[in-house]
């Protein structure tokens, strides 16, 4: 299967590089054709530009040279993977940039006389996560970025059961072998795509 890895960590150092390390691995292993997407490294901008915008609805000229290959990639994608810590109780800026400037009209849905019409249909989508909160307070403010990725990520790429939502939290207050039994955790999990 064609995988498409994203990764959105600015730290090659950090916890969340070696998730993102490991998740490839696992999926190579596994005999999967894998994309790896380091938003970070590939230096991705995230900002919707003022055109971008006004070209929004312009289907097919919304999809610009800048964001075509990023488009293609996705569209490529039997099955995605987004790899991120949740800062703030959201997505790095550098993910929801990614998720407004590719998920666009004519790629992620269709949109007529204001009815929205997903059109991405992915066999699978997971998400990887780290969070510094615990898991308590997390889900007291309602947890976004979880809700978001299980309702918005299964209406936006179609899948046939919610997006799968790896989640580790107190990341900073963890043990080594804590943060390694979640890289197993995540190693299983992919290992069953």
């Amino acid at each position: 299967m064609r995988v498409l890895v994203v990764h959105a960590h600015p730290v090659e150092t950090s916890f969340n590089r070696s998730l993102y390390l490991a998740a490839l691995g696992t999926l190579r292993a596994g005999g999967h054709e894998v994309d790896a997407l380091d938003l970070y490294a590939e230096g991705f901008e995230s900002v919707l530009s003022r055109a971008e915008r006004l070209s929004y609805h312009d289907v097919p000229g919304n999809i610009t040279p800048a964001i075509r290959p990023y488009v293609e990639r996705v569209r490529a994608a039997e099955a995605i993977v987004f790899i991120h810590p949740v800062w703030n109780y959201g997505y790095p800026a550098i993910l929801k940039g990614f998720f407004d400037r590719i998920l666009v009209p004519g790629v992620a849905f269709d949109l007529v006389d204001g009815r929205l019409t997903p059109i991405l249909r992915k066999r699978q989508v997971v998400y990887v996560t780290s969070y510094g909160g615990d898991r308590l307070r997390t889900w007291l403010m309602g947890d976004p970025p979880r809700r978001l990725a299980r309702r918005w990520g299964w209406a936006t790429f179609g899948t046939r059961l919610p997006p799968k939502y790896l989640a580790l939290y107190r990341m900073d207050r963890r043990s080594a072998p804590e943060l390694e039994a979640f890289i197993d955790k995540v190693r299983r999990e992919l290992g069953k795509l």
